[in-house]
């Protein structure tokens, strides 16, 4: 037997409660990052006089903490990949060609700087 369907008694109840469902989408804002910079200045080699000494003296093993700050491997540490990591990821303005320079000009003053950079991003609880 055909069933048949009675267009004078209204809609379907099931049909007429799926038809009042609104979606809506909240208009979104994305806001870009803002631009970073360092914590210290390359040559501010006096202001953590511990990790000046540390990068005179055993420029290595600063170099193996800055890596393992960093969860990289300790080859990496004095290395413009890990100075241009260190830059993108905490949007400090800068180029490779910029932190090539640095590195080639004083390795020492740019090692303390990202090691002084790390430090002070810890104690402010924004170091990730």
């Amino acid at each position: 037997m055909a069933q048949t369907t009675n267009y004078l008694e209204g809609p379907d109840p099931a049909l007429a409660m799926a038809s009042h469902h609104v979606v809506t989408v909240q208009p979104q804002i994305l806001v870009a990052p803002q631009a970073g910079k360092w914590q210290t200045g390359l040559l501010d080699c006096c202001s953590d006089c511990g990790v000046c000494i540390c990068g005179a003296f055993c420029f290595p093993c600063l170099g193996c903490q800055v890596a393992r700050d960093m969860n990289e491997c300790c080859l990496c540490g004095t290395s413009v990949a890990m100075r241009t990591l260190y830059r993108t990821r905490y949007n400090i303005p800068g180029s490779i060609l910029d932190d090539c320079t640095a590195i080639m000009c004083c390795p020492m003053c740019t090692l303390c700087q990202l090691k002084r950079d790390i430090n002070r991003r810890r104690e402010l609880g924004i170091f990730w």
